[in-house]
């Protein structure tokens, strides 16, 4: 039931993300910010773990945990953080990570052995042409602007694009066996270690603790990086690491409605219309991401 249920479900609370990430970022620095969230998110984890008495992994399980988590955590949302912040759009952040499938269709052959046919190609194309058209009418190379924004979000959220893509992909191909709430807590302990050093050596670590910043901290901690993270983990587990990104696909136009609710976010129609190719897309894609061949070394159960 879980299983059937995952992808709706994470693709709800997916979304939610950049709507508290956006709110979180107007308060503090990214890194700084990060930091917080995770020191939380192992102060509720840590806890359950001891007294569950769960199983540690073993070392080299824990070490690629750690690289994952570097990946999905510090990179991907740093990124995500740092776009927010230099004034770029919640729904584009969305879209454009959302385009993590072109990247693991690059690298999940040659990698995992996971051969994306024709017909996903196709797909891809089409959610990278909605991409741009989603792009076109706000990029400004120029200093950010409450309409525009600059090279910073740019870095930042192509950046996140990358760290969420190569994490998939390494959690895919390293990190399956053991238990998933022991190899989320080491994700989480690399990425709080990361995230401080960056904060320390580039941030002034100074902090606005509204009742908005508390609340989307919360948040963000309870029902995205404990909950979320975890659907994540059981839905790569479960499928074929090109069928699970797909469902990325499904997330933009989701935030871009949340988004145009909360901060009167708009979109050009031109803007939808590359909405509309992205989501399209992952019709495409997904009924050929379950006949995908994985080389034995990374079916595990």
């Amino acid at each position: 039931m879980l299983l059937r249920i995952a992808p709706f479900l994470f693709v709800l609370l997916w979304s939610t993300g950049f709507i508290g990430s956006k709110v979180g970022a107007e308060y503090a620095e990214p890194f700084t910010f990060l930091t917080i969230r995770f020191a939380l998110v192992l102060a509720l984890l840590i806890p359950w773990a001891l007294l569950t008495r769960i199983h540690w992994p073993a070392r080299p399980v824990a070490w690629q945990a750690a690289v994952t988590g570097t990946l999905i955590h510090t990179i991907y949302l740093g990124g995500v953080m740092w776009a927010l912040r230099d004034h770029m759009p919640a729904g584009i952040v969305a879209i454009v990570v959302s385009t993590q499938p072109i990247l693991t269709a690059l690298l999940a052959g040659p990698v995992l052995g996971e051969w994306p046919g024709r017909q996903h190609w196709i797909g891809l194309i089409c959610g990278l042409v909605g991409v741009l058209l989603v792009l076109a009418p706000k990029l400004s190379f120029q200093a950010a602007t409450t309409e525009s924004f600059g090279i910073a979000a740019l870095v930042g959220v192509f950046g996140a694009l990358v760290g969420m893509t190569l994490g998939t992909l390494n959690q895919k191909m390293h990190g399956m066996s053991g238990d998933l709430l022991a190899v989320t807590i080491w994700q989480y302990v690399a990425a709080f270690i990361t995230s401080a050093a960056a904060a320390l050596a580039s941030e002034t670590m100074i902090v606005q603790w509204t009742p908005e910043f508390v609340a989307a901290t919360a948040w963000l901690v309870i029902v995205l990086s404990i909950g979320a993270i975890l659907l994540l983990m059981v839905m790569i587990r479960a499928s074929a690491v090109s069928r699970v990104t797909s469902l990325f696909y499904l997330v933009p136009a989701t935030t871009a409605l949340m988004a145009a609710a909360m901060f009167g976010e708009e979109l050009s129609y031109l803007q939808m219309t590359g909405i509309a190719l992205v989501m399209a897309a992952v019709f495409v894609i997904r009924p050929m991401a379950g006949r995908t061949q994985v080389p034995s070394h990374s079916r595990r159960s």
